[in-house]
């Protein structure tokens, strides 16, 4: 079955970085995009960012551009979302999100929290 696994997130001070991952299974990782969502408390679910399949492209949403920088390697079955410059807006729980076998899956998600 489909498995998406989050890492990486943890309480960051304003201006600070993190590096999250998330590790697929279950279908042929290499053939399919990958995307990062994030909610925060009280809002909706918003896409970050995705990376298509190879050759990969990459495509951010405008509030991230510059920020966050998408990334992955197919060796390992694994997608990588770096921030850095983060703020206090951008605390929430981070998704890993894939669309094989005809439907979406979710990762548990990952906390971040941006806070002096």
């Amino acid at each position: 079955q489909v498995q998406l696994v989050e890492s990486g997130g943890g309480l960051v001070q304003p201006g600070g970085s993190l590096r999250l991952s998330c590790v697929a299974s279950g279908f042929t990782f290499s053939q399919y995009t990958m995307s990062w969502y994030r909610q925060a408390p009280g809002k909706e679910r918003e896409w970050v960012a995705s990376i298509t399949a190879t050759p990969s492209q990459n495509y951010y949403a405008d509030s991230m551009k510059g920020r966050f920088t998408i990334s992955r390697d197919n060796a390992k079955n694994t997608v990588y979302l770096h921030m850095n410059s983060l703020q206090a807006d951008d605390s929430a729980v981070y998704y890993c999100s894939a669309a094989p076998l005809g439907r979406r899956y979710w990762g548990q998600g990952t906390q971040v929290t941006v806070s002096s």
